[in-house]
This record gives C-alpha cells, sequence and structure tokens, in this order.
C-alpha cells in the first residue's frame, strides 16, 4: 500500500511551520498513542505514521528532499513500493521478479524511472454562509513546479544529465542478502538513473523550484466541515516528466455566532422572556434567508423546541433543505428595579397558595423529594 502524504498524515499545509508541525504532531501523538489504546491495533498505526511523518518534516534537510522528490527522496524502499501500488497486478509481479529474479535465472522487467508528483493539501477556512451558498474564492498555494530555465532536467543550458555511476542509469541497486537478492531506488540519483554534474543556476539541479501558484476554487451549496473539493492536476509537477499530482481543499467551517449546523439542519437557541414565555406571543428569529416569526403559545417552557420547515442547509448531495430547529431558553430577568422586584414578590405569594396548579413540576418534583426521605 503506498504511503500517504506526509503534510497529509499531520493534517498540515506544506507551508506550514516547524512550530505548527510540531503543534499537529503532539495532538496526534496524544490521540493515537498505544498506551491510551491498547486495544486498538489501528491507534497503533497511525501512531507509528505520524511520527514517520515528523521525523521527516522537522528535520530540514529531510524535509527539502521529501518536497523535491517525495518519498523517493527520504526512503530508499519508497520506489519499490510506489512502482508496485501503482502498477495493480503487474506491479506486484515486478516486485517478486525483482526478488528471485537472479535465484531462479528470471529476470525483472525494466522499471521506469518517471514518477507522479505529490498529491497537495489545503485547508480552506470559510462561513457558514459560504459553505451553505456556495462562493467562489482564491487561493495561494505553495507547491514544487518544473523549472522552465531547465524544462525540468537539471542540467544547464547546453549540457544534459549524464548516465548515474552508481546504478549505470538503471535508476535502482541490488542488494543481495543470502540466496536473496533485492532491489532498491538508487541512493545517488533517486531512480532517475542521470546525475547533473553541471547543475542548472536557476535551480541549483533539482529541475523544479518551489513557487507560489494563485488558483480559483469554485465552493458548490452545501459543503459541510471535512468536505474536499479535488483540483486535477494542480498538485506537485512530476519527477523526470511524470504526471503532476493532484490538490485537495479541505473544508473547514468556521464557528458561526447564531447557528450549529448538525448534517443539514440548522440549531439555534432562542431566549424569551419570563412575561412572553408564560404569556405567549409573537417574537423574529433570524435564518439564512432572513427574518421568521414564531408564535409562541402560553406558558412555553424553557427547552422547548420550534421546528422550522425547509429552514436549513440543502447538501451538497442532498435533494432538499434541512429544518431549523429553535431551542427556547426562558431568560430569568435581571437588573430589577424596586417595582419588579414588589411584583414578583406578589406573583410567588399567589403561586404559593396553589403551587400544584401554576408550578406543577416543581410541586411534582418536592413530592418526589419528600418520598425519598421518607423512605
Amino acid at each position: 500500500m503506498a504511503k500517504r502524504d506526509y503534510y497529509e498524515v499531520l493534517g498540515v499545509n506544506r507551508d506550514a511551520s516547524e512550530e505548527d508541525i510540531k503543534k499537529a504532531y503532539r495532538k496526534l501523538a496524544m490521540k493515537h498513542h498505544p498506551d491510551r489504546n491498547p486495544d486498538n491495533p489501528k491507534s497503533e498505526e497511525h501512531f507509528k505514521e505520524a511520527k514517520e511523518a515528523y521525523e521527516v518534516l522537522c528535520d530540514a534537510a529531510k524535509r527539502a528532499a521529501y518536497d523535491q522528490y517525495g518519498h523517493a527522496g527520504v526512503d530508499p524502499h519508497a520506489g519499490m513500493n510506489a512502482g508496485a501500488a501503482g502498477a495493480g497486478f503487474g506491479g506486484f509481479a515486478d516486485a517478486f521478479g525483482d526478488i528471485f529474479g537472479d535465484i531462479f535465472g528470471g529476470g525483472g522487467r525494466g522499471r521506469s524511472n518517471v514518477y507522479r508528483g505529490a498529491d497537495l493539501r489545503y485547508n480552506l477556512e470559510i462561513s457558514l454562509e459560504e459553505g451553505a451558498r456556495g462562493t467562489e474564492t482564491r487561493i495561494r498555494v505553495p507547491t514544487m513546479e518544473e523549472c522552465e530555465t531547465c524544462k525540468g532536467s537539471g542540467a544547464k543550458a547546453g549540457s544534459q544529465p549524464v548516465t548515474c555511476p552508481t546504478c549505470n542509469g538503471q535508476g535502482q541497486v541490488r542488494m543481495t542478502q543470502g540466496f536473496f537478492s533485492i532491489q532498491q531506488t538508487c541512493p545517488k540519483c533517486h531512480g532517475s538513473g542521470k546525475v547533473v554534474q553541471n547543475p542548472c543556476s536557476t535551480c541549483s539541479g533539482a529541475g523544479r523550484l518551489r513557487k507560489q501558484k494563485t488558483l480559483s476554487v469554485k465552493i458548490p451549496p452545501g459543503v459541510d466541515e471535512g468536505d474536499r473539493i479535488r483540483l486535477t492536476g494542480e498538485g506537485e509537477a512530476g519527477v523526470n516528466g511524470g504526471p503532476p499530482g493532484d490538490l485537495y481543499v479541505v473544508m473547514h467551517i468556521r464557528p458561526h455566532d447564531v447557528f450549529t449546523r448538525e448534517g443539514n439542519d440548522l440549531h439555534c437557541e432562542m431566549p424569551v422572556s419570563f412575561t412572553k414565555a408564560a404569556l405567549g406571543g409573537e417574537i423574529e428569529i433570524p435564518t439564512l434567508d432572513g427574518y421568521a416569526k414564531i408564535k409562541i403559545p402560553v406558558e412555553t417552557q424553557s427547552g422547548k423546541v420550534f421546528r422550522l420547515r425547509g429552514k436549513g442547509i440543502k447538501g451538497v448531495r442532498s435533494q432538499s433543505f434541512g429544518d431549523l430547529l429553535c431551542h427556547v431558553v426562558v431568560e430569568t430577568p435581571v437588573n430589577l428595579t424596586s417595582r419588579q422586584k414588589e411584583l414578583l414578590h406578589e406573583l410567588e405569594e399567589i403561586n404559593e397558595r396553589d403551587g400544584g396548579r401554576h408550578n406543577p413540576r416543581a410541586k411534582s418534583w418536592m413530592d418526589r423529594v419528600k418520598e425519598f426521605f421518607a423512605e
């Protein structure tokens, strides 16, 4: 199975600072540490994956090699793994051919030194309204692009890369251990089969340059937290003429001052005055389309939920709109005047004369408390 992009593993952008990388790793390490998840083998896998990504990205030299060559730049086994994964069953057969070819007189087929560019991840924060209605925005993405001066060869004008002396242009070297012969990516040319003797002055022989590019992203209506939009071919440039990777834009919804989203439904708290809850009335509440009026019945209690059909969000894959659920919160009056206190004391005296009628829930609760202590 091909390794995931290290930046995606840690959930950070490719221009993340060292401090951001450390924070992301600490968070994942705390979540997936085997000691905290003794019965979950997947947590141990996630922990090891995050640790491997951190050890590469927190090291400036390793990170630079990874940014230029992907996994092949930091893992001598990456080229073989990527080839096997990308070629389906054919790649699987090639891998076995490399191991057993020398023993049984066979010969593995030649390997391609062309690698697809890495996929990129970009975390985009949008408002709840933008997610509900859809929008179009522009983002700046740091990426590795083919050097225009040398056209990706890495060689100075008038020169060409030469055959790698370590692997003789094969891109891979063979290591023999007892009866087994294992083929690995060449550590000198990183699988390209060639080395640059006269490096390009623009890219210093890398063949690619780190650049910032501006892209337009069209966000469809109804996107939710964690949804991804794929921009095909907008990832990193491939190695040795390989195709570019893709860019995945991951949606993150900012907390809203009024609404919280749950699926396609919206929820909001609706403060209602003490007197309006008791006497009933009409209040205005906000929706994504403006204001709506709700009739408050007489004797409405705190916690009552009013549902407004079709006032929620229509998800990306939904056929209809969700609902808006308004949760009543009866507000106790504050900063009372002397007259208000006088009236409330009078009301309390009336209520106490017939508590079972005016405050049935309180009366029922007190009766149960008395029964509890009487036992």
